[in-house]
């Protein structure tokens, strides 16, 4: 039983943070040498920090890159904090798009997802390093100068898709281990648990997110056990509400040792997150609700109950950033 659990939860679990990083590679090759103008130019007001945190962060497909470059340019003294309130508001609704897309189900494409992004990257690699289809008389150099303009973004789309069809085969994998969890004495006793409270989802949330480093590969596992039936949505829920928390933590590593500023930052950060759910902790099954109406996909509703929750915390905690007194902090 024990091999049946462990060897598709891990090899579920390494393709699906393979196929995240890859990704968020790809992504932060292609537009993370711009982010740090886009964000010191369009973040004059927490409203702008809030949408080009959202952008930034949906584009990259990692709250994290976007929250730890932000702490970095306030150390460097290229932000100030009040302008970084918006863009940790906005990371936690951009980070929303990952799960929105696992939610969709698309499990079964994964596999020939990843054959085309292959195929398409084979294509790159022939008519460019290779030179299939120059011209005779064309030299190397100006093939190379001229049209591997035109196929990076080629490349980069096939990579960007097979990190998300690796992604898919993760989730697959992971999905497949349901039942053989479902037969298991410390799993049933862990559900009767949390039934009694929600402080246990949110914990295991917290504790695994803190972990792992990503809170989508914790709620990627939630999706597929709650998909399956093995889980209940609520419990479900409770698990992403401490997801959300467990995520802070890669945060307020990277401001250790830096300026005062960038430890408001990751503590604003913390303090958002840990707010939000200490606030929808007693509503967790109004969020399921709420979540349910839209879809009738287990998944689904997880996803959309992370939106929600992301979406409102976000939006309630912005009026603050307007505070007079935060407005008026500095970088040291």
């Amino acid at each position: 039983m024990l091999f049946a659990i462990a060897l598709p939860l891990l090899g579920g679990f390494t393709l699906f943070l393979s196929g995240m990083r890859t990704m968020e590679h790809a992504l932060q090759r292609t537009v993370g040498r711009s982010l740090h103008r886009i964000l010191e130019k369009f973040t004059a007001t927490p409203l702008h920090g809030l949408a080009v945190g959202t952008a930034a962060t949906a584009v990259l497909q990692s709250s994290t890159a976007v929250t730890v470059m932000s702490i970095g340019m306030v150390n460097a003294g290229l932000l100030t904090f009040p302008r970084t309130l918006g863009i940790v508001l906005g990371t936690n609704i951009g980070t929303c798009l990952t799960t929105e897309l696992i939610g969709l189900n698309l499990n079964r494409y994964g596999l020939p997802l990843l054959g085309c992004a292959c195929a398409l990257w084979l294509l790159t690699a022939l008519f460019g390093e290779m030179g299939l289809g120059r011209r005779s008389g064309r030299s190397r150099d100006s093939f190379t100068i001229q049209d591997s303009r035109l196929l990076a973004p080629l490349r980069t789309v096939s990579v960007v898709t097979a990190g998300f069809a690796l992604l898919l085969v993760g989730i697959g994998m992971m999905q497949s281990i349901a039942d053989t969890v479902r037969s298991m004495p410390f799993f049933h006793a862990y559900l009767e648990r949390a039934d009694d409270s929600v402080f246990w989802g949110l914990a295991a949330g917290i504790v695994l997110t803190a972990v792992v480093h990503s809170s989508a590969a914790v709620i990627g596992i939630v999706m597929g056990l709650a998909e399956s039936g093995a889980m209940p949505v609520e419990v479900g829920i409770a698990i992403v509400l401490g997801a959300n928390v467990g995520t802070c933590v890669t945060a307020v590593i990277a401001a250790v040792g830096g300026t005062r500023s960038g430890r408001f930052v990751a503590w604003s950060h913390v303090l958002l997150n840990v707010g939000g759910a200490a606030l929808f902790m007693p509503f967790t099954p109004a969020l399921g609700a709420a979540a349910a109406w839209l879809t009738a996909s287990p998944a689904g509703q997880i996803a959309h109950a992370q939106t929600l929750f992301n979406v409102i915390c976000s939006l309630l905690a912005l009026p603050v950033c307007y505070h007079p007194r935060l407005r008026k902090l500095r970088a040291d």
